[in-house]
């Protein structure tokens, strides 16, 4: 049995080493070399608008399942130490194939997915879709890894994208638990919280108002007291200008332009603290990130992304020692950035850039970004026409 494990071990170690890429697979690596090079000297992607911005960028072309591998020789030690590493991996390897050929249930049951863990289901296609990921409670430590690699379809709009594990639509934002802030009844605080929500939904999830519709609920949310913020969010839906775009709080597409393609995906969180230096006042902090799916409306298989992120700030006050509304919100910020755009203000509505539309569109300027990276800040208006890393 040893001898057959170390002839295995030998076996598996030799078709593991590195091979020269094929013909075909060199072929099709510079092929592809040249698409992103094309792409990026078109636009990088999209565009980057200021309230508020839009960024936008296709990912990089890569077949699936294509990968590449370090440098031979990074520095001799350290190299050197992880061949050592991945072979005390190769050998570990084999024993666990030996186990598993002894019993394999067991065997698989340690594996994430194995047995009795499920990782996800299947969508209206019958193809495995990923498990969804646990709502998000702080603010992460970093950009979420990259994602599977996949070509966003009608059928599997948020292929190839973090989007694709993320949960959908109003049932995505969830407010905290609501307890007293700063001399700010709980009972207030919730009733902020859940009209917080409220705003986000009529204004970023409501399928009339992504159709280019009037955002009737979202208005009727604000309390009438803000009469300057109010008069300008309507004089913006009237007649949209570079100075006051509607999108920078409302997300709207052209209906002539773009088909949305199944449920916006949703992720982030909501805050509450005390508002420094006020007693009786409390801020939520609502941070989300929207992920829409559109395709061409004059039909057409390509599909691309829109990514929007907001951040709403709502003042929380107690009405016996401050002014208010009753039942309404007291809005006093809202940022954002908006991914994968033309960069044109005063539009009044956000587009989404294809393939084709990248070879005309507006240098980009500024640093890369990823738009999923939810450990950074919004990044301030620089007035320019920026570029994300990944729709």
């Amino acid at each position: 049995m040893w001898e057959k494990f170390v002839r295995d071990s030998e076996r598996d170690i030799r078709s593991s080493a590195p091979k020269e890429p094929s013909a075909r697979a060199r072929m099709v690596t510079e092929r592809l070399r040249a698409m992103d090079e094309a792409q990026a000297g078109a636009n990088g992607g999209g565009g980057r608008r200021s309230w508020g911005r839009k960024k936008g960028a296709p990912a990089p072309a890569r077949p699936e399942g294509w990968r590449t591998g370090p440098a031979w020789r990074e520095g001799d030690g350290r190299a050197s130490r992880r061949r050592k590493g991945w072979s005390v991996v190769g050998v570990l390897a084999a024993a666990a194939l030996a186990v598993v050929a002894v019993d394999p249930s067991a065997a698989l049951s340690w594996l994430p997915g194995g047995p009795g863990d499920d990782p996800g289901g299947t969508d209206a296609t019958g193809t495995a879709s990923p498990a969804p990921l646990a709502p998000e409670t702080a603010r992460p430590d970093g950009a979420p890894s990259a994602a599977p690699a996949g070509t966003p379809t009608r059928e599997r709009p948020f292929a190839g994208s973090p989007a694709d594990r993320w949960e959908s639509g109003a049932d995505a934002i969830r407010p905290p638990e609501a307890k007293a802030v700063n001399g700010v009844p709980a009972d207030r605080v919730e009733g902020a919280l859940r009209r917080t929500k409220e705003f986000l939904v009529a204004s970023n999830l409501d399928p009339e108002v992504l159709k280019g519709g009037a955002p009737g609920k979202a208005l009727a949310l604000v309390d009438p007291l803000e009469e300057e913020y109010l008069s300008d969010l309507r004089a913006a839906l009237r007649g949209p200008t570079e100075e006051n775009d509607p999108v920078w709080t409302f997300t709207r597409f052209d209906p002539e332009e773009v088909d949305l393609v199944g449920d916006a995906r949703v992720r982030g969180r909501m805050t509450v603290k005390p508002e420094r230096g006020a007693a009786g006042k409390a801020v939520i902090e609502a941070d989300y990130t929207f992920v829409y799916a559109v395709a061409r409306a004059d039909g057409g298989d390509e599909v691309t992304r829109a990514v929007v992120r907001r951040v709403v700030e709502v003042s929380v006050a107690d009405l016996t020692r401050y002014r208010g509304t009753e039942g309404h919100l007291w809005i006093t910020a809202v940022d954002g950035e908006i991914s994968n755009d033309d960069c044109r203000d005063g539009d009044g509505v956000i587009r989404p850039q294809f393939l084709a539309d990248l070879q005309s569109g507006p240098e980009p300027t500024g640093e890369a970004l990823d738009p999923y990276d939810r450990s950074r800040e919004v990044v301030g208006d620089d007035g320019g026409c920026g570029v994300v890393t990944r729709t």
